[in-house]
């Protein structure tokens, strides 16, 4: 949309208000914007990894190699590369230049969670059910998998203090009962931040796999975390029904200024429901981190709160059915989340009224018919001839839709290194569910009872004596 058609006090609004749209291929079960915001990447319950153009809302790749439900999904940097986890104890990383398989790599649990490094795509980190998380590098055929500590950092004793071995062995037996839920990486890829099933974070050294900082921050279990863009600001969801935002230090500076003694986590806020004690499925940052969303447990309504007065400022009112994951565009105003029932993909964004003055300085709006006066050479008559001879020359010319140009002015050269080539077979670009070929070059959208005519048909093919009638359904051409 123009922006010089939107009122511009309404384009000061940072957060979405309105229900807007709803795309849907198959049963997403996980969400994730590129960093550009252009793709949306949606895994579904078949294990097929949807791609979304976010202009035209359709389909833009499809990316087939799992057998189970997707668990997660990471993009690279510039957005050549996708990795995804499944319940089929499998991560691959995609090349979305031709849609082929990087790497394939199995693991001997269930994944919870991996991810990207970000700015090494060929090293992620991956949080395994009921066992400890590793480092994974594939920059060679075969992986290569680093253990990952999931008990807390323990200061080693000074000279003067002595460790019983009957303390020694209590401290070990309670260490060993820890195991990591969430494993992300910090925005420099130094270090991995991960959260254990005791409500510890833990701060691990990406080179040598160590644990340098701990820190006991609820007695719940870690379920989530969420790094905003600025890289500083920590987002938590745990099993305690409450969502924090931390502040951490730059670890960047660790052995210039900062020391292992010196990190502090910081909690900045604490959102939660204190009257019905909802729960939360899935937690993100806004675009700038100035918002907090979270999707609700048996509840269909997201909560947007502000951080810097820690106050509640939206509830997005949803469908009729529990929301999963929720994710909010990189850029923009615009919040997406997948129905837990139905699968489908809803969006919410700022709906506004378009102010059609701004097309033209000569243009007017009127409350109602006014006698308009005609100019001079307004409607004058022009040869047959030469209205022919421009169609012919418009003929000529042939359209290109497969080239992008890049846009200009982009401050970010590394963001658009990489750009998806576009895809024109129907069975890739469109979802086989909604879309089907009438004839050549012409698609419709699928009847809502073509399902129904295929199971009221017999053997023969023939419709069954009691629905012989069928409904008439309109579909709209595309």
């Amino acid at each position: 949309m123009n922006l010089s058609l939107i009122d511009p006090f309404v384009l000061a609004q940072d957060y979405p208000d309105t229900l807007s749209e709803k795309l849907r291929s198959g049963h997403a079960t996980c969400l994730r914007f590129n960093r550009k915001g252009d793709y949306l990447a949606s895994g579904r319950a078949d294990g097929t990894v949807v791609i979304f153009d976010i202009e035209t809302n359709g389909v833009a790749r499809k990316l087939k190699g799992h057998i189970r439900q997707i668990q997660s999904l990471s993009w690279s940097g510039d957005g050549r590369y996708l990795l995804s986890s499944s319940q089929d104890w499998k991560c691959i990383l995609w090349d979305l230049k031709d849609g082929s398989r990087v790497r394939t790599v199995r693991f001997e649990a269930p994944v919870y969670i991996a991810e990207l490094h970000p700015y090494n795509h060929l090293l992620f980190v991956a949080s395994l059910f009921e066992d400890q998380p590793v480092l994974v590098d594939i920059s060679s055929p075969k992986p290569i998998k680093r253990i990952i500590p999931s008990a807390p950092f323990r200061a080693p004793p000074s000279k003067d203090e002595e460790v019983s071995p009957a303390v020694a062995a209590k401290q070990a037996a309670q260490d060993a009962k820890h195991s990591t839920c969430v494993t992300i990486f910090t925005a420099l890829g130094n270090h991995i931040i991960a959260g254990t099933s005791k409500g510890w974070i833990n701060i691990i050294e990406t080179q040598t796999c160590t644990t340098i900082h701990s820190t006991k921050l609820c007695t719940g279990v870690i379920v989530l975390l969420r790094l905003a863009s600025n890289g500083r600001d920590l987002l938590v969801n745990s099993s305690d029904r409450v969502i924090r935002t931390i502040l951490i230090p730059d670890l960047s500076q660790l052995g210039i200024d900062l020391e292992q003694s010196n990190i502090k986590l910081q909690v900045e806020h604490k959102f939660q429901d204190v009257v019905n004690r909802l729960s939360w499925n899935h937690v993100t940052f806004s675009s700038t981190g100035e918002f907090v969303t979270a999707s609700t447990f048996m509840n269909p309504d997201i909560y947007v709160w502000e951080r810097s007065h820690g106050s509640l400022v939206k509830i997005l009112e949803g469908p009729r059915e529990e929301l999963g994951v929720v994710e909010w565009h990189p850029s923009r105003p615009l919040v997406v989340a997948c129905g837990l029932e139905s699968g489908c993909i809803y969006t919410w964004s700022i709906v506004t009224p378009q102010k059609w003055s701004a097309l033209a300085p000569d243009f007017g709006e009127v409350e109602e018919n006014v006698e308009y006066i005609e100019r001079e050479d307004e409607f004058d008559m022009h040869p047959a001839e030469e209205i022919h001879q421009r169609r012919l020359d418009q003929e000529d010319e042939e359209p290109d839709v497969l080239t992008i140009e890049p846009q200009k002015n982009d401050p970010d050269e590394e963001i658009q290194s990489f750009r998806m080539p576009v895809l024109l077979d129907i069975s890739d670009s469109e979802s086989e569910e909604d879309i089907v070929a009438v004839g050549p070059g012409t698609m419709r959208r699928r009847s809502p009872g073509a399902g129904r005519d295929r199971l009221n048909t017999n053997g023969d093919g023939e419709k069954d004596g009691r629905n012989g009638t069928a409904r008439g359904a309109k579909s709209r051409r595309r």
